[in-house]
């Protein structure tokens, strides 16, 4: 794509003509622009250079990400391989739209399933989302900001992981980010050719994920706000097409409304607890910046970044080279990218937490597009355009240190178990996953026709998928001595392979209570793999109970 492989004459502009005095024009606080020298063709040379070189890296390392799949991940491609006749009754029990799901099964079946060829769809989705995110930075302060918006779009943490990863939320980040472009032209110019990727857009999101909801009403309230008091009568009919247009997008979701009205109802997030809004805020930037497990120091200095840019493209303004005043009433470059933003976090976190649901830091995809435009142009507020290269720079290599740590680092412990299990397990053992979801990564590593019978809890059931329906009723339901009744029932006189691990919400101790009787029915049973909650996001441990 040009936007990754042919920087301009103006993304060296943005980069690096800043750091001899030339520069391509922040407004300051006067609303004049500076005027200061051209750059040297040396200097434009290399800043095209070090553009080049950044996007490359930020490339590369999303397509060449170690880890084996975690949970959601292999659940995804083990969904995804369904015939497609068979997917809507399997989403149903897992509580996701289709739409990520159906674009996987068609990539799958012309580049395979790998854990590199599955997750490169998300990597292409983030190659295509870098178009859309220097258009709309262009039209927010020019070349210079255009460069700056995907420069931090490339490198963030967040979307070094997402892009890397085989859920539908690069697919989020694509339609958020051609979305607000497609909203914006319709609403200078309503025409039937701009009205019509609106409605196209509002019927993906609904599709891909149940966040978007969220962006979808936030964004609702805005336009219609329009309609009642814009400025003109032209900005007033504008925004009542553009109303209408997401109303006709809304319409296409209809058919799957029975599903996700089911999903509502039976599935949720029973793995996790709800959390107040301002701690869910708090996690989500941490995790935009790269706070996750493993834990790194880099991302803290990030966060630092990520928290002071936007405030300081709302309310910042230039005075001279050096000073930057506040003003109070914020500045309007981006500020509807902001009231969107926060919006659509506040409406979302607070309704969790009403209704007892989870948050995960990977739901707010849906505003990533746009705070990303805030923090690049937070970096282009200051006067000094070496200052503004500078903090950019550091985002950018504090981005790059967190892309590596994605490279690198392991996700999911599944792999240990899975090893062992390959060594050791002979035919006729019987693998137990408590909980149920813990079996489709390590299965996915672990593969078939090994001639081990492998089980879930609660079901008994086979470890390629996890069914959420009614789950905290299912496992208060459930007997844990019977379960392992069952378990030895199914071993005979086989050893026994456990593979569990602490702390999931809603098992209470069941897992426990299975380990227990089946170290009662089977002394001198062994802990293999002890689960390592420092080192890895998904904590997996295995413990292994002797043949009768």
């Amino acid at each position: 794509m040009p936007a990754v492989c042919a920087p301009t004459d103006a993304a060296t502009d943005a980069a690096t003509g800043a750091a001899t005095g030339a520069a391509t024009g922040a407004a300051t606080g006067s609303g004049q622009t500076a005027a200061v020298p051209a750059a040297s063709d040396r200097v434009r040379l290399l800043g095209a250079v070090l553009v080049g070189v950044v996007l490359v890296a930020a490339v590369v390392l999303r397509f060449v990400v170690r880890s084996d799949l975690w949970l959601d991940e292999a659940l995804t491609v083990n969904i995804a391989v369904l015939p497609l006749a068979e997917m809507p009754a399997a989403l149903r029990r897992d509580g996701a739209p289709p739409l990520y799901y159906v674009l996987l099964h068609f990539w799958i079946a012309g580049f395979g399933e790998g854990d590199t060829a599955v997750r490169a769809l998300s990597g292409v989705l983030w190659l295509a989302t870098l178009p859309a995110m220097w258009l709309a930075g262009r039209r927010l302060g020019g070349r210079a900001a255009a460069w700056a918006v995907v420069l931090v779009f490339a490198t963030v943490p967040y979307t070094f992981r997402y892009a890397s990863e085989t859920r539908m939320y690069a697919l989020v980040m694509f339609l958020v980010a051609w979305g607000y472009l497609a909203l914006r032209r319709a609403l200078e110019a309503p025409t039937l050719g701009r009205l019509a990727p609106v409605a196209v857009v509002t019927a993906a999101l609904l599709y891909t994920h149940n966040w978007t909801y969220y962006l979808l009403m936030t964004v609702g309230v805005v336009v219609l706000v329009q309609a009642w008091r814009g400025a003109t009568p032209d900005a007033r009919r504008g925004a009542r097409r553009v109303a209408f247009a997401m109303a006709v997008g809304g319409l296409a979701y209809l058919p799957w409304l029975p599903t996700v009205l089911f999903q509502l109802g039976h599935t949720g997030t029973p793995w996790g607890d709800p959390q107040l809004p301002w701690s869910a805020g708090a996690s989500f930037l941490l995790g935009f910046a790269g706070v996750v497990t493993p834990a790194h120091g880099e991302p803290f200095m990030l966060a630092v970044f990520v928290l002071v840019l936007p405030l300081l493209a709302l309310f910042g303004v230039a005075r001279g080279a050096t000073h930057v005043d506040l003003d109070l009433r914020t500045r309007p470059l981006v500020r509807w990218e902001a009231v969107v933003a926060l919006g659509v976090l506040a409406v979302g976190l607070t309704l969790s937490f009403a209704t007892g649901t989870a948050f995960e830091g990977r739901y707010a995809a849906v505003v990533v597009p746009l705070f990303v435009l805030c923090i690049a142009m937070g970096t282009q507020v200051f006067g000094d355009p070496r200052v503004r290269v500078g903090v950019l720079a550091v985002v950018v290599a504090l981005g790059l240190a967190g892309g590596v740590r994605n490279a690198v680092d392991q996700r999911t412990q599944a792999g240990e178990v899975a090893a062992v299990l390959r060594a050791e397990a002979e035919p006729g053992d019987v693998v137990v996953y408590c909980p149920d979801q813990l079996a489709p990564a390590v299965h996915r590593i672990l593969g078939d026709g090994r001639g081990l019978t492998e089980v879930t809890f609660p079901a008994l059931g086979g470890p390629e998928r996890v069914n959420w329906v009614d789950y905290r009723e299912r496992i208060d339901q459930t007997d844990s001595d019977a379960f392992a009744a069952g378990v030895l029932e199914l071993a005979a006189g086989a050893r026994i392979w456990l593979v569990t691990t602490p702390g999931y919400r809603s098992l209470a101790g069941r897992c426990e209570e299975v380990a227990l009787a089946l170290g009662t029915a089977r002394p001198g049973g062994a802990q293999r793999i002890a689960p390592r909650t420092d080192d890895y996001f998904e904590v997996v441990g295995l413990v292994e109970y002797p043949a009768a």
